[in-house]
């Protein structure tokens, strides 16, 4: 059966970007966020002082800048948007559009195996940089952790079809590392965050439909758990968009442009494993 994987998804209901051949190359889209003017907020205050006597005061009123910034969710959206091409989001897209190969890439078994071994590595450095952060310590066991599922289907898949476990290849081991590099103080947990949310988020949205088609293509109709959650998924997604709103509530402008200018170093790590089963060049 011939395979035409192009693009499942540009954007979703998560509004979490897929990424995809087409963003795992240089362009001139500009990754800087353009974010929108922060609202001052002025918040009156009132105090009162004694003079002489109990019944003779006077009220002072004071008024304080707050400034309120967009939903950072919406923000990485919006800079995530321009990273896709016309065809993935014709709205919004300003990414050149890559030159289609003269034969659609035919994932095989393999290719998949190796795109969950890849995936895995990155989930691990996730995980490890979540539990090693007390900053970080709302986000763990949260319900979006995929390594022990990951496993699981990874070896289910060597045993079903007789293959042999693959060493984390090229673009799996590269991502790992960068994210492992990325954190080395709390000044840069609000880049790290980007990666953390497009990634999880990728995969639950865009992730699940490709993992339909290759469940259809290459495992017998057999739904990994990969892509099985303990809850509802939209009810997960939610709460953990909610939490990741919360603790970006108490961040700078400066730190708020950290977080969304790594949206194309997130296209650019998830794209770079998707090739495995889309095609354009080996990922190794």
């Amino acid at each position: 059966m011939m395979f035409s994987l192009t693009l499942l998804l540009a954007v979703s209901a998560t509004n979490a970007f897929v990424p995809s051949p087409a963003i795992n190359r240089p362009h001139s889209v500009q990754c800087m966020s353009s974010h929108r003017p922060a609202r001052s907020l002025f918040m009156s205050t009132e105090t009162s002082a004694s003079e002489g006597s109990a019944t003779e005061t006077t009220t002072e009123h004071q008024q304080i800048l707050v400034t309120e910034f967009p939903p950072i969710l919406e923000e990485l959206r919006e800079t995530a948007m321009r990273l896709h091409t016309k065809e993935q989001a014709p709205k919004e897209g300003q990414a050149p559009a890559p030159a289609k190969p003269a034969q659609p890439h035919i994932p095989t078994q393999a290719d998949y195996l190796q795109f969950l071994v890849d995936s895995n590595a990155v989930y691990i450095a996730l995980e490890e940089i979540v539990n090693s952060s007390d900053k970080l310590a709302m986000f763990r066991n949260n319900g979006m952790e995929r390594t022990i599922e990951l496993e699981k289907d990874i070896m289910w898949m060597c045993n079903k079809f007789d293959l042999e476990k693959p060493e984390v290849g090229m673009a799996g081991k590269m991502y790992a590392e960068q994210l492992k590099a990325m954190v080395k103080s709390d000044e840069d947990i609000p880049e790290f965050m980007c990666h953390y949310y497009n990634y999880y988020f990728a995969h639950m949205a865009g992730g699940r439909m490709i993992g339909k088609q290759m469940s259809k293509m290459l495992l017998d109709g057999e739904t990994l758990d990969f892509y099985k959650w303990s809850e509802n998924v939209n009810d997960l997604k939610a709460r953990v968009k909610n939490d990741i709103e919360e603790f970006a509530k108490q961040w700078s402008r400066e730190e708020r442009d950290k977080c969304i200018n790594a949206t194309a170093s997130t296209f650019k790590g998830a794209g770079a494993i998707n090739r495995y089963l889309f095609g354009g060049g080996s990922p190794h």
